[in-house]
């Protein structure tokens, strides 16, 4: 079995994908609710800064900056996603593939981590996260996806509210 060797970087941005087990699933839209009260409770108990972050159906991709001397992001997950999980219908949580190895996790058990090397590493990777929901057909413009951190860039005068363009106008240019 392979050994995974996971950054240590204390002080450091990381960019993260966490993924359900079970693709595709609405699962962390149905329960968008649940999954900001587990995050929310990791980050008063274990604080860290999210620089940017965008809560999809069936993952999640979000920018962390941890604090000072402390690079022990895998706890945090680990506490956000049993939070999470802790009270849903068994039924509805775990793959056919966690139930015949009589699994009970709902999350795919690793997630992707990189930790940022610059600041065009860093702002590559925010438009990545606020972009994600139109690269996956979900909306045709960003602004139209509610859970991201986008929003927030807008209010911040960031980014414009047209970041990114309309899909419809870009499919519409070629003729599709």
């Amino acid at each position: 079995m392979p050994q995974y060797i996971r950054a240590r970087l204390k002080g450091s941005v990381f960019f993260f994908t966490v993924v359900l087990a079970e693709r595709p699933s609405n699962l962390l839209i149905d329960e968008i609710g649940r999954l900001r009260q587990s995050y929310r409770i990791v980050q008063e108990s274990r604080p860290f800064e999210t620089v940017a972050v965008c809560v999809l159906p069936d993952h999640v991709h979000c920018i962390w900056a941890l604090p000072e001397g402390d690079s022990d992001f895998s706890t945090r997950w680990g506490l956000i996603k049993s939070g999470f999980s802790r009270g849903l219908d068994p039924a509805l949580a775990r793959s056919e593939s966690k139930v015949a190895k009589r699994e009970k996790g709902i999350w795919q058990r690793r997630y992707w981590e990189h930790a940022i090397r610059d600041d065009a590493d860093l702002a590559r990777h925010v438009d990545y996260i606020h972009f994600n929901p139109v690269k996956h057909g979900y909306v045709t413009r960003v602004a139209d996806w509610p859970h991201s951190s986008f929003h927030r860039y807008v209010g911040r005068g960031l980014l414009a509210a047209d970041w990114g363009g309309d899909m419809k106008d870009i499919q519409g240019s070629f003729g599709e």
